[in-house]
Parts: structure tokens; C-alpha cells; sequence
């Protein structure tokens, strides 16, 4: 029985924070970066909303982050690119911070930017030299 090229190959997670201006919804732009990573066929299954815990005094659960399981097959790539066009698509400043458990990691400033390239190198920057 051959073993598929996943179950060979370590994964990596990546833990994706964002923040917003002042008076923006956050927790509404994490939803929406986790439904758009979701579209990407090479992220689907990968992509899991992190809940946080209610403090104390606090009405209920916070959504806090993403996860996103890397793995074979590129998928470093089209994280990389996929969260690049989701920001380029903001109408708000949005800031999106990603992490690997290595503790390699990058900040992403949008400033309802134009420029789609600097968004990829900087993830994909992030992504070199470790399994995507």
C-alpha cells in the first residue's frame, strides 16, 4: 500500500491574526478571510477558526485567529497569493499578522493598498525555507 504524498510530508500551521481600524468589525474580516481561503481548492480542509475563550466580564466566546495546515502541493504558494488578492479587496486598513510554530513570522499592513506583490513576497517570505 502506497502512502499519499501527505502523510510523508511534515505539515506546517500558520496562525493568521487580524486587526482593524478603530470602529471596524475584526472578528467580521476574519470571517471573511476564512471563507475566502476556503474557496482555494489547495486550502480546503486546511482553513479552521480559532475561538478564543471568554475573559472574564465577557459576554461570550471571541473569534480570535486562523489556523491554516500547509502541507505538499504548494499550498504555501496559494496561501500566499490567496491572502494577498483578500487584501488588496479590503475597503478598510486592515493588518494581518502570520505566525508558524517555528516562530518565523510577518506583519502585513494594508492601507487599502495596490500593490500586490509586496503582499506575497512578504508571506512568501515567510513560507521559504520551511514545508509549505
Amino acid at each position: 500500500m502506497e502512502k499519499s504524498e501527505d502523510s510523508e510530508t511534515p505539515s506546517t500551521r500558520c496562525i493568521l491574526r487580524v486587526s482593524a481600524e478603530p470602529g471596524e468589525a475584526t472578528e467580521t474580516h476574519l470571517v471573511s478571510l476564512r471563507d475566502w481561503l476556503a474557496e482555494e481548492e489547495a486550502l480546503r480542509g486546511r482553513v479552521e477558526l480559532l475561538v478564543r475563550t471568554p475573559q472574564p466580564g465577557q459576554m461570550g466566546a471571541a473569534l480570535d485567529v486562523l489556523a491554516v495546515t500547509l502541507g505538499s502541493g504548494g499550498a504555501g504558494a496559494v496561501l500566499a497569493r490567496s491572502l494577498s488578492t483578500w487584501l488588496v479587496q479590503r475597503r478598510a486598513d486592515v493588518t494581518v499578522h502570520v505566525s508558524r510554530g517555528d516562530g518565523r513570522e510577518v506583519t502585513v499592513e494594508v492601507r487599502r493598498t495596490s500593490d500586490p506583490q509586496a503582499v506575497i513576497g512578504a508571506v512568501g517570505q515567510l513560507l521559504e525555507g520551511g514545508q509549505e
